[in-house]
């Protein structure tokens, strides 16, 4: 495969404030099939994501959830990193904006911009959105509201550092009118040139003093970097970049970046925010910067509160992780929003994922044992009429994918893809197998679209290999073929001409979906979801009563106007006061007696692979340690759980979980949201100190 060079991408870095929805989980997917396919296409990629971590926001979330901003953001970082492995991301950095190399350029990067004159002393006052962390004009909101999240905007007023955006906007314009690549779609880049280069810029606010959590100005420690300044930096900061001079190797060989990836809300930070602050620090400025558009649940934006939010690692555990990567990348269109729901997927998985794929390669795959056991050669008895078409179908297909890759019209790449299937099921039914086979005198025929049918479904899976990877694998392997170069495409016949092997058991790829079954799936998933929910609301307003950021009263109002009448109160005096217990049948003290519960130190604890619930944990009791497996990992993670001492039971029947032997049990409390506590002695007892 020739080299053609460097290809350096980036999504845009992941906010910490909660777990991301298939929404914000569409980038990731997205970036990886763009990154995936130039490393197939013969590019040298790297591959950058991450978190951002800092802000107003993340400062009350933490103080929601009752921890530090460092806990806070360690637990969410670490769920947007498991997110992004489930969903099979290549990424060769996961950048957080708390890593130390990062805050260290961050500071020298303010204080070269300063000292530059590019950022000056002033104060602000302005209409801010926390949500958001953006400040606005009265001009710019929507109907009084925030014009991106349409949240409540209210006045700010504080001592900051400004950066003079004005300095740098002509140069900028000049730059957007030459390079028409620079941003796109097109009508983004029509969006930033009408509603804020052309008009004016207004210089930038770039520190804040009303918070802490952030990055200090090293030289002024009243302020701490905003958010914007900070996040964006990391496309730089991530490979190597030295605001002293000394950039790494690895920045002076991927910068500038071939494509920022975001999403179209941000694009405003990235194609005027973000080429200012590189050229007051006289570095490049990025390839191209590509504004997608939103995956909406029902026709609107995802919103816990709405109770339409709809999560990645739902839709794997339904439907499996290539047809979530499917369907987000075939039906999201290049530039306008598109919608996501449980009954449009289980349309598309089983239309074009069981019926067009699936039905197509096992079909083939029995008909290659049924007639010839398994073993199919190119005899060149072929039908010109028939053939020849099948064949430059198969052949062109490569062509039109990189056509289509090289302006990001993924989607319809992937319609490419499925062209070539949907032509070699159509093959199937001009050439009739079924009924070569009863005529011993047109078994080489026979043979030779066996060969056709095989060859062209490996050209398909070779090309699917960046979308749908573990899908293509599975498909080369029942072929009994390798997954090809992209060179090699253009040709056809690359199968063995004296015969390959297929599989003797053909594995089906997607089975069919029972449209009522998934949406009974869907409904206990949206209702656990909206339980959870209520739960954290009223969970986040206690702790914000008990922080002093809210009066009881203004808690109670908030949960009524979130959660409705859910919502009950902030706080519920005696917590098991409205609880009714139903009791279970009596047992003799003999039956208890046979219990035994002893007091456990947790000496080691690791997450259960692949398995959203569950940890193992190793549990000393005494001179002994036992393996138990507990249900807890929502509620605890892995880290939390070493050291603590836990009530056990101990001589319960070892079972197996998820493949790993339990020996015991954790005795835990649950409430009526839903809520764990594990139960625990309240003095500090040796383990294997008996309960009774």
């Amino acid at each position: 495969m020739e080299n053609k060079g460097k290809y350096y991408i980036t999504t845009a870095i992941a906010y910490t404030s909660g777990k991301p929805h298939i929404g914000n989980c569409y980038e990731i997917i997205l970036a990886d099939a763009i990154a995936r396919y130039k490393k197939a296409d013969g590019y040298d990629v790297h591959f950058q994501t991450g978190s951002d971590e800092h802000g107003q926001k993340i400062e009350t979330r933490a103080i929601e959830e009752g921890m530090s901003p460092k806990e806070f953001v360690d637990m969410t970082a670490g769920e947007i990193k498991r997110l992004w492995d489930i969903m099979g991301t290549e990424y060769d950095r996961f950048i957080r904006t708390t890593d130390a190399d990062h805050e260290r350029q961050i500071q020298k990067i303010f204080k070269k911009m300063y000292e530059k004159g590019d950022i000056y002393k002033g104060s602000y006052e302005g209409l801010y959105c926390t949500e958001c962390e953006a400040f606005y004009t009265p001009s710019q909101l929507k109907d009084g509201k925030c014009p991106v999240c349409g949240g409540n905007v209210h006045e700010e007023k504080e001592e900051a550092y400004f950066f003079r955006m004005s300095k740098y906007a002509d140069k900028l314009i000049e730059h957007i009118n030459t390079h028409p690549e620079f941003i796109q779609p097109v009508s983004r880049k029509n969006e930033m040139m009408n509603n804020f280069l052309i008009p004016g810029l207004q210089d930038l606010c770039v520190s804040r003093t009303s918070f802490k959590w952030g990055i200090p100005v090293d030289f002024d420690d009243k302020h701490v970097v905003y958010v914007w300044l900070d996040a964006l930096s990391n496309y730089i900061t991530g490979i190597g970049y030295d605001a002293d001079g000394e950039s790494s190797d690895l920045y002076k060989k991927n910068w500038p970046a071939d494509l920022h990836l975001i999403g179209k809300d941000i694009i405003r930070f990235h194609t005027i925010y973000w080429p200012i602050f590189l050229m007051s620090l006289g570095e490049p400025l990025p390839k191209q910067v590509f504004g997608h558009p939103w995956l909406l649940q029902g026709g609107e934006k995802m919103s816990k509160s709405k109770g339409n939010v709809i999560y990645v690692d739902d839709l794997i555990d339904i439907f499996g992780l290539d047809a979530v990567r499917y369907f987000v990348l075939h039906e999201m269109p290049y530039e306008n929003d598109e919608t996501i729901t449980w009954e449009l997927m289980t349309e598309r998985v089983n239309s074009d994922l069981a019926n067009t794929l699936g039905n197509l390669v096992n079909r083939t795959v029995a008909m290659s044992n049924k007639y010839f056991g398994g073993a199919v050669a190119n005899k060149n008895v072929n039908d010109p009429e028939i053939d020849d078409d099948l064949k430059a179908v198969v052949s062109g297909a490569y062509a039109k994918v990189e056509k289509c890759m090289e302006t990001l019209h993924v989607a319809d790449a992937l319609t490419e893809i499925f062209n070539v299937f949907k032509r070699l099921n159509k093959y199937i039914d001009e050439t009739e197998p079924w009924k070569l086979a009863k005529d011993e005198a047109r078994k080489d025929r026979l043979s030779t679209v066996l060969y056709n049918l095989i060859e062209g479904i490996a050209t398909g899976a070779s090309l699917l290999v960046p979308f749908l990877p573990e899908t293509a694998k599975k498909i080369a392997a029942q072929l009994g073929t390798q997954i090809r170069d992209f060179d090699t495409l253009s040709s056809f016949g690359l199968y063995p001409a004296e015969g390959g092997r297929v599989t003797e058991t053909p594995e089906i790829l997607f089975a069919r979906l029972d449209k009522e079954e998934i949406l009974k799936k869907a409904a206990e998933v949206e209702a656990k979801q909206r339980a959870d929910y209520v739960a954290h609301q009223k969970k986040a307003c206690a702790n914000l009563v008990a922080a002093g950021r809210m009066t009881k009263e203004e808690a109670d109002a908030q949960l009524k106007a979130l959660c409705g009448e859910e919502a009950g109160g902030s706080e519920s005096g005696d917590p098991g006061a409205d609880i009714h217990v139903d009791t279970a049948p009596e047992i003799a003290y003999d039956d208890f007696a046979k219990l035994q519960f002893v007091v456990g130190e947790v000496i080691k604890c690791e997450e259960v692979p692949k398995s959203r619930k569950l940890l193992c944990s190793q549990v000393k009791i005494g001179d002994q340690v036992k393996q138990i497996v507990s249900g807890i990992k929502q509620h605890y993670s892995a880290e939390q759980m070493v050291g603590k001492k836990v009530m056990v039971l101990l001589n319960l029947k070892p079972a197996t979980l998820a493949g790993i032997v339990s020996e015991g049990m954790l005795l835990c409390a649950e409430n009526a949201e839903g809520e764990l506590a594990l139960m625990v002695p309240e003095k500090n007892f040796e383990s294997g100190s008996s309960i009774s």
